[in-house]
């Protein structure tokens, strides 16, 4: 189990709104399409991190969590688990509140990395489906 429920309950609802969504474009036939549109209905600010930065869901693209000009509290991950390290450091380098892993990412290393370094960590877990379950 790679994300208690308490930890899962405290990233959902007391370590902020603002959620960089990693892996975020303009493809709707991508997971991370769906879920950002959950999280926006749940009150969260999305914002995309691509290559590519475009818009999503009415919320400005970025290339980079680096190039973000503002504070975000969740790093939500959607890269393959052999990039998803990389992007966990990024989030703590970026002072995020939280990392969270998606389902099939996982990686044992970059979640003691993040967690040493204070952050709060679920891996292999969708906040889609967690969220809802909260209420």
């Amino acid at each position: 189990m790679y994300g208690d429920e308490a930890t899962i309950r405290r990233i959902l609802t007391e370590l902020g709104d603002t959620w960089a969504v990693v892996g975020l474009s303009t493809n709707r036939s991508r997971a991370a399409y769906g879920v950002a549109q959950v999280l926006q209905r749940y009150g969260k600010r999305i914002v995309p991190v691509h290559p590519k930065a475009e818009t999503v869901h009415g919320e400005q693209g970025y290339a980079t969590l680096a190039d973000i000009p503002f504070d975000v509290d969740v790093v939500d991950v959607f890269v393959h688990s052999e990039l998803a390290g990389a992007v966990a450091d990024d989030a703590v380098a970026k002072g995020a509140r939280a990392v969270w892993f998606q389902l099939g990412v996982v990686d044992e290393a970059a979640r003691a990395r993040t967690r040493e370094a204070g952050l709060e960590m679920v891996m292999d877990r969708c906040p889609a489906i967690e969220i809802p379950l909260l209420r």
